[in-house]
């Protein structure tokens, strides 16, 4: 029952619930994994829907929505732990992801608990500033500006205790399998000990007389390429969990700092040119150039430093790298480029899907949306 209180669950820490009730939860979790990804999903599309529209009820929604996030981390261990217990040949393979972040969780506890406060702003952050913008704008940016510079201090943390690694994003694992296949099995892994050595386990194979180890049951004939390939290894597969980022010095560490900081400079710009000139482009360019220069030095970085130079990453760093750079595409969302330039774009899409079957409802929701990106800086956080 310990294990229980320990998961992401450090969110059930801050609840005072007996041990029992936790236990029927995880086993109610665990049974109904299918349903509850589903009504999780649903209320985030609910919430996805509503801004703009009632726009009194802004506060109502982003809390419906980081609540389900809050919420999901809790879900996502509780399924790691009975993914877990299951049978190795019924196991999910974790993708290069989850095997990273899931091996600096299980071997430091300071990473863990410093990704897991980390995780839990960033699903919160957009909620804070909504509240404190009710305060008054000065409230709105310091607040702002605390959030920025306590998830760059998570940040710099996680980059020390990872022995100068870049972060990944998110930096605890995910539910990246099938929740139906948890809830095929979860009921045989409570009979193995209740049914005869001989006889057959569901779909989870046959029980071995000696070991009472399960064997897995053989695929269907129609898709044994597919079992196949699914049972190929890779390179990053035989590598360990460690190895599948490399460390960064020098020229890299200082690219990864400027990526780490590059936020809170911007809000900091942000905050100070809303007073003078809100229309301003320093605060735009500050920001952009931080983070693209922070980029460029850190391929440099890799291509000087790694044999083969950027077809040396590894898959996990080809990834994030990958996603850093989808994300500069959000610049195009944020401060004077936005107000002078994009909004204009949007109003013009708008307007030609206006009247239009379907298409209208895409240009209703851009509409919708167009008001969290002219009120909240954290609509188009990335970091």
């Amino acid at each position: 029952m310990k294990s229980c209180k320990q998961t992401p669950g450090k969110l059930s820490g801050a609840v005072s619930l007996p041990p029992k009730w936790l236990a029927m939860y995880e086993e109610f979790i665990t049974k109904n994994a299918s349903a509850v990804s589903q009504v999780e999903s649903a209320l985030r599309s609910l919430t996805y829907i509503i801004p703009g529209r009632f726009r009194d009820t802004e506060v109502a929604s982003e809390s419906i929505h980081s609540g389900v996030q809050l919420l999901s981390v809790y879900h996502d261990s509780l399924l790691a732990k009975a993914a877990a217990r299951l049978p190795a040949a019924q196991r999910p393979h974790p993708t290069p992801h989850n095997r990273y972040t899931r091996f600096w969780s299980q071997n430091s506890p300071t990473y863990k608990r410093i990704a897991l406060m980390l995780q839990m702003i960033q699903y919160t952050e957009l909620l804070w500033e909504m509240a404190a913008k009710r305060k008054g704008e000065k409230m709105r940016w310091r607040v702002i500006v605390l959030l920025e510079a306590v998830k760059a201090i998570c940040r710099l943390l996680l980059l020390r205790l990872t022995n100068s690694r870049p972060l990944l994003s998110p930096p605890l694992p995910q539910r990246e399998f099938d929740p139906s296949t948890l809830e095929e099995n979860s009921g045989s892994i409570l009979e193995e000990t209740e049914s005869p050595p001989n006889e057959k386990i569901d779909d989870a194979g046959w029980a071995m007389p000696r070991t009472g180890l399960s064997m897995p049951s053989l695929p269907d004939s129609s898709d044994i390429s597919s079992y196949l390939l699914s049972k190929v290894l890779t390179a990053d597969d035989i590598k360990p969990p460690k190895a599948l980022l490399h460390r960064v010095t020098g020229k890299g560490e200082v690219a990864e700092c400027l990526y780490i900081l590059r936020p809170v400079i911007y809000a900091l710009a942000m905050q100070y040119w809303s007073g003078k000139n809100k229309r301003s482009w320093r605060p735009w360019l500050i920001g952009l150039s931080i983070e693209y220069g922070a980029r460029q030095l850190a391929k440099k970085d890799f291509q000087e430093r790694l044999a083969g130079g950027l077809r040396g990453l590894t898959g996990l760093e080809r990834e994030e790298l990958r996603r850093r750079g989808w994300g500069m595409g959000w610049w195009l969302m944020r401060g004077a480029f936005y107000d002078s330039i994009t909004r204009a774009w949007i109003h013009a899409l708008a307007g030609k899907l206006r009247g239009k079957l379907l298409l209208d409802i895409i240009g209703g929701v851009l509409e919708d949306y167009e008001f969290l990106w002219n009120e909240y800086y954290f609509s188009t956080a990335t970091l």
